[in-house]
């Protein structure tokens, strides 16, 4: 019994170490903050840990970690130290230390303003929309990951695609051009 175990827990320390990179980067675009995508990923991984034994096969072991990962996020959000922290849950937008505007433009200044805009939607509609588009989930996976029906998945989106539509475009507006053309 002693070297099931042990066989377990090398299974368990190569899955953490192979998933923390994607399962940091979905918690920071969930949450938009790197000190907080770490705790997600720790406190995803503690909550993994009883249940490895059960999981055996290494697809269910990633998408059962980002349903674990997207509860954490979510039970994090109804915090009241949370909410009284963050106020509305946008990330503020911190002083461009830049001399000149003009050197932001680039892939580099995109992220940024997509990190902006994802902190500026609601928390369940940044949830479908990342879930959908960057994780590449379908509505079904996404609904049962949401713990939700379909039809409110497909809501979500798309009123999250119209949020984030508005954040992109008034947080840049030259994006505003690319944006209303591509829908």
């Amino acid at each position: 019994m002693r070297g099931s175990r042990s066989a377990d827990e090398e299974q368990f320390r190569a899955f953490a170490a192979r998933s923390s990179g994607p399962l940091t980067r979905l918690a920071y675009l969930l949450c938009g903050d790197g000190h907080l995508a770490d705790d997600l990923v720790q406190t995803c991984l503690i909550r993994l840990y009883p249940v490895w034994p059960r999981l055996r096969d290494p697809d269910t072991a990633d998408a059962y970690a980002r349903k674990v990962l997207l509860r954490c996020w979510l039970n994090e959000r109804r915090r009241p130290w949370r909410r009284s922290e963050s106020g509305d849950g946008v990330v503020p937008d911190l002083p461009d230390d830049r001399a000149d505007p003009a050197e932001a433009v680039g892939p580099e200044h995109d992220k940024q303003v997509l990190r902006r805009a994802l902190a500026a939607i609601p928390p369940r509609q940044r949830a479908a929309v990342v879930l959908r588009y960057w994780a590449q989930y379908s509505v079904a996976e996404t609904a049962a990951i949401m713990r939700c029906s379909e039809g409110t998945v497909k809501s979500q989106t798309a009123r999250g695609l119209a949020a984030l539509r508005v954040a992109v475009t008034s947080s840049d507006p030259i994006k505003e051009k690319a944006w209303t053309s591509s829908s």
